[in-house]
């Protein structure tokens, strides 16, 4: 990649050759296509260059025609301008730049008021509903995929859209209409319901209450499917992450954590970074550091080699750093809070996982058990917002079926912002609820065992 800005030369369908100036970096997706912002005779403009060996033309005319086919069914969209191919043989697209405006995502992220998200929610939904009447479906619809100028909504990515003849079914469209939902589940559902008439009023039709049903359930199909694509995407190269394999070394780093430092140094020396660092636990099974490194305040957890058995089990299932990264993971695609994933590595001998090691950012907080034990003053209001927060975080698991493995008081740290949940070593996702509802009693167990008597009965309220 170019250091930026950098002049490209496109030679277009017409034989004639364009100069553009790339000036700054909107995406890549490696081995796939990068996209940038740029000038084109003074204007300002969008530049996707594809990089795929085998179907880079085929990405192109997808997006190419996509993108007419919005412009001739009077849906907004970014006007395609031309395209053609790079000196290095890449083909190229480029398209209007839509000024001052912003992904809906973005705008969505910045915003923290909840009836503002449902406006934002409210002017997609419409232009959804626009999309559906004119027969565009989005096959990989999100925020990311929609650009806010004011109250105006440009769709983006037509190489995703599927084009027809007829209107998109209302089954159809209200399982559309969940995928974008699925963003206001936590703490907003009773603008889900809101969110559905105003979809089926731009469409023309009457709400009822088995509209509603369809959508609940297909938001939580949503979800899960959102969470199977982003667990894959933080176990490879992506725009957050960085994949390394080194020799015996494989690890995966969160790109803020690493970036200006060399990763493959940190790996090398983890140990002995690990000694001199603040030692939390030093046990058969595990070792427990708190350090700085690169700025950053972090725990770093080393899982120990315990013997060849034990090493090939946990080849085979998985190392507990690995597993560990992804329920961390998990969690945070939830809202469920819990130290954020920073990095894990792999150190093995031939194929087997000798060592393996979790970094999480360090959260500064107080154990449960003691907050409960030696509370802080205004004792009862304090106690009834903690217990009420603990609630909440285990509603949460249950909801998803998510059993922690090792619920004790020490797993539980009460923070400013609330409880967060750590050790996710033992934390299991059920399909079933019969197991679920097994684990769950273990779990159960486990947090009331040698629990202050006077905490008890407030406790069990809440399981």
């Amino acid at each position: 990649m170019a250091e930026l800005p950098f002049q490209i030369l496109i030679k277009s369908a017409s034989g004639k050759t364009e100069t553009l100036t790339c000036t700054g970096l909107l995406r890549a997706v490696p081995g796939r296509r990068e996209v940038y912002n740029a000038f084109w005779n003074q204007r300002a403009v969008i530049v996707k260059l594809f990089s795929d060996k085998i179907s880079a033309k085929r990405h192109l005319n997808r997006e190419w025609q996509g993108l007419k086919l919005l412009q001739k069914r009077e849906l907004n969209s970014p006007e395609p301008l031309f395209f053609g191919r790079t000196e290095d043989g890449r083909w190229t697209l480029i398209m209007e730049k839509i000024a001052n405006s912003l992904t809906a995502l973005e705008v969505f992220n910045k915003t923290a008021e909840k009836s503002k998200r449902f406006e934002i929610m409210v002017l997609i939904c419409r232009e959804l509903a626009k999309e559906h009447s004119k027969g565009v479906l989005q096959k990989d619809l999100n925020l990311g995929n929609f650009l806010l100028d004011g109250n105006k909504i440009f769709a983006l990515d037509p190489g995703q859209m599927k084009f027809s003849s007829h209107q998109v079914t209302r089954s159809k469209g209200i399982s559309q209409l969940a995928a974008l939902a699925s963003c206001l589940v936590d703490g907003n559902t009773e603008f889900i319901p809101k969110l559905c008439r105003e979809y089926l009023k731009a469409r023309g039709w009457n709400f009822n209450k088995s509209d509603e049903i369809l959508l609940h359930k297909q938001i939580i199909i949503h979800q899960k499917r959102a969470i199977r694509k982003g667990l894959k995407k933080c176990l490879r190269t992506s725009k957050r992450y960085v994949r390394i394999k080194a020799g015996a070394n494989i690890a995966v780093f969160d790109k803020d954590f690493c970036q200006g430092t060399d990763p493959l140094g940190f790996i090398e020396q983890v140990d002995s970074l690990m000694d001199k660092g603040q030692i939390l636990k030093n046990g058969d099974t595990c070792y427990v550091s708190r350090l700085t490194w690169n700025g950053m305040d972090v725990v770093v957890k080393r899982y120990n080699h315990k013997g060849f058995i034990h090493s090939l089990r946990h080849t085979i299932k998985k190392s507990r750093a690995y597993r560990s990264w992804l329920h961390a993971h998990r969690l945070s695609m939830l809202n469920i809070a819990t130290p954020k994933g920073l990095a894990y590595i792999e150190k093995r001998k031939g194929l087997l996982v000798w060592k393996s090691y979790l970094i999480t950012e360090y959260v500064q907080g107080q154990k449960l058990y003691d907050f409960l034990r030696n509370p802080p003053r205004r004792i009862q209001e304090q106690r009834s917002e903690v217990t009420l927060q603990i609630k909440e975080l285990l509603d949460k698991l249950g909801k998803h079926r998510i059993s922690h493995g090792d619920l004790k008081h020490t797993n539980i740290l009460i923070t400013e912002s609330g409880p967060v949940l750590t050790d996710l070593d033992g934390m299991k996702t059920h399909k079933l609820n019969w197991t679920y509802q097994r684990y769950r009693a273990k779990d159960r167990a486990r947090i009331l065992k040698n629990w202050p008597e006077e905490t008890v009965v407030s406790l069990q309220d809440i399981l």
